[in-house]
């Protein structure tokens, strides 16, 4: 049981009975035309033009949260924006089929990593926080994630391009990305915050424990989407059906338009740390939703607590807990 006392967080019930919030002004065209002007900084390699790779910040195996220091940071609502609690469905003109046949796809030897009947939803919604929501690319692939500060970037680690001498490879984040239409613009990582550099293609149990991690981004591109909090995930919240995911899955849209799923129950793993929890769950996941966060409400406003991870033949998992509070703190702190 974690020792961090925190009030519960909204049921799923709770939070079906709030309503829409509808925007109070109207979002400046220069703020948004600002953003998409800017490009992002270049590298020439063997004679060719990439986008610029980021430094990184490690924080220490060893290092732990002060005994009273606050386990959350702020969540920012834009009020020329609609503050939705369930997105509005993609039409039924965009509709497409399975970009996978699930069943046709794996074998008997593979993960399941769907469990009985489907229940992500394709959505197309600009409202607040699913505006908050991204595609993430990298050179190893796509995967998801979500603003936590103003040009603050939660994702996964194993998305990350790790290179020699504390630098990455390029990586690129286009909030509420649908089929190609990029409403505020594309942000590209400068730099990158982590507590354990998590490599794929396979995940170990510790690895599976620290895999998030918070990028700096080059334009503070949340100003216009708003942001998620952050909160350390307490035992006392495990089974309960609190939590939102979102991602981006390769098999129902090919990475290609965001999915979401409510209603979630997150179990904390009895091994876990409270400072770098590692939790499993039965949530509908398939690659390209790695990264993507799992958020809950209190009073109404949107938190995150974890970020999609991984999954075997048995359970999906995802990561969270105090260390990724202090990687938000630190680097909203540091580069603000």
């Amino acid at each position: 049981m974690s020792k961090i006392e925190n009030n519960n967080p909204m049921t799923a019930e709770e939070v079906l009975r709030l309503r829409t919030v509808k925007a109070k002004s109207t979002e400046k065209p220069e703020t948004v035309e600002k953003l998409f002007k800017q490009a992002p900084a270049m590298e020439t390699i063997n004679g060719r033009s990439f986008p610029k790779g980021m430094k990184t910040i490690g924080m220490p195996m060893d290092e732990k949260t002060a005994e009273n220091r606050s386990l959350e940071t702020d969540h920012f609502y834009p009020t020329h924006s609609d503050f939705e609690y369930n997105p509005k469905l993609e039409p039924k003109k965009d509709r497409k089929p399975k970009f996978i046949e699930r069943d046709s796809f794996l074998n008997a030897e593979n993960a399941r990593t769907i469990f009985g009947a489907d229940q992500r939803k394709v959505y197309n919604s600009t409202a607040y926080p699913w505006r908050c929501v991204g595609r993430v690319e990298s050179s190893l692939g796509s995967g998801s994630g979500v603003m936590i500060g103003p040009r603050h970037l939660l994702t996964c680690s194993h998305i990350v391009d790790w290179q020699p001498n504390n630098t990455t490879g390029w990586l690129k984040f286009t909030p509420m990305y649908y089929n190609g239409s990029a409403p505020y613009g594309t942000a590209w990582g400068t730099l990158t915050y982590y507590k354990y550099k998590v490599a794929g293609p396979s995940i170990d149990s510790t690895e599976i424990q620290y895999d998030y991690v918070v990028i700096v981004l080059d334009r503070p591109i949340g100003n216009s989407t708003g942001w998620l909090g952050s909160k350390s995930y307490s035992d006392s919240w495990d089974g309960g059906a609190y939590w939102t995911h979102a991602g981006y899955p390769g098999d129902l849209t090919g990475t290609q338009r965001p999915t979401y799923q409510t209603g979630i129950a997150l179990d904390g793993d009895f091994w876990s740390a409270d400072d770098n929890e590692s939790m499993s769950h039965k949530a509908d996941i398939w690659p390209g939703q790695s990264g993507g966060p799992f958020w809950g409400y209190w009073d109404g406003s949107p938190y995150a607590v974890a970020t999609q991870s991984a999954h075997n033949p048995s359970d999906n998992f995802a990561s969270g807990g105090s260390d990724l509070v202090n990687l938000v703190i630190r680097a909203r702190n540091e580069h603000p």
